[in-house]
Parts: C-alpha cells; structure tokens; sequence
C-alpha cells in the first residue's frame, strides 16, 4: 500500500497549490479519502474529505471557500486545491485513505505560506 503526495512548496499568501495524492496497493474506489494537516507543535487536523464515489465532501471551517477536494478514481488520485492561502494554512499535509477497520497514510507533504 502507498499514498505518495506531491505538489507541495513556498507560495506567497494569496497564492494557490494543488496537491495530489496518488494511490496504490487497494481498491482506491471504496475508500474515503481524506486530507489531514499538522503545523510545528500542533496537533493533526482534518483539512477536507471526500466520500468513495465522490458524491460527498466536508471541509474545515478554516478552508471552507478556500480548499476544494476532488478524486479521480480511474486514476487513484485524491487531490486538494489551495487558494487564497494563508500563512496559517502552513503545515506539513497528510492523505488518508479509510475504509473500516483499514486506515492508510502517506508521508506528507510540506507547504509553507510566506512572503
């Protein structure tokens, strides 16, 4: 099994990212799939998650309007797009992939927010 995100990086505030995340080693499909973030001494928090066929989302309320979570799943790849970043959205970013009792992650990626 692996998650392998990518996509992360220094970007002005205001600026935009997209992460990816791309799947392998399970059946992508039935999972939810979820992305997580975790700021120096703080702990892990949901950022958004999206539901096996997509037909559902939730977000944080610190990146409602902001953050926009899709998924391929012919391509097994979660994404998280970013704008209008702020200095606090600067985390490391974690994929998740869940479908009880199997709980998956990758190994994040860093995305700073910095003028």
């Amino acid at each position: 099994v692996q998650l392998v995100e990518s996509g992360g990086g220094l970007v002005q505030p205001g600026g935009s990212l997209r992460l990816s995340c791309a799947a392998s080693g399970f059946t992508f499909s039935s999972y939810t799939m979820s992305w997580y973030r975790q700021a120096p001494g703080k702990e892990r928090e949901l950022v958004a998650r999206i539901t096996s066929a997509g037909g559902s989302t939730n977000y944080a309320d610190s990146v409602k309007g902001r953050f926009t979570i899709s998924r391929d799943n012919a391509k097994n790849t979660v994404y998280l797009q970013m704008n209008s970043l702020k200095p606090e959205d600067k985390a490391v970013y974690y994929c998740n992939g869940q479908w009880f009792p199997r709980d998956y992650w990758g190994q994040g990626t860093q995305v700073t927010v910095s003028s």
